[in-house]
């Protein structure tokens, strides 16, 4: 079954603020991420259940915290 995103009920974090956000939803086994300024005209990221798990689990560790990842490059 492919993602239906148009129909899919998008969400985005009460710390987002001036526009500088992301958008996640779930669609046919799927979560899918996009730009919120792109109005739904922008490509969607799509990620496997294991493959979000891993990244929220990361984000959750502190992994990928802005600072550690700019000092990382």
């Amino acid at each position: 079954m492919e993602p239906n995103w148009q129909s899919a009920i998008w969400r985005k974090s009460v710390f987002s603020d001036t526009g500088a956000c992301v958008e996640v939803a779930h669609s046919a086994g799927l979560i899918g991420v996009r730009d919120t300024k792109a109005k739904g005209e922008g490509p969607i990221l799509a990620f496997t259940e294991p493959e979000w798990r891993a990244f929220v689990g990361g984000v959750v560790d502190g992994e990928f915290d802005f600072d550690r990842l700019s000092k990382s490059g």
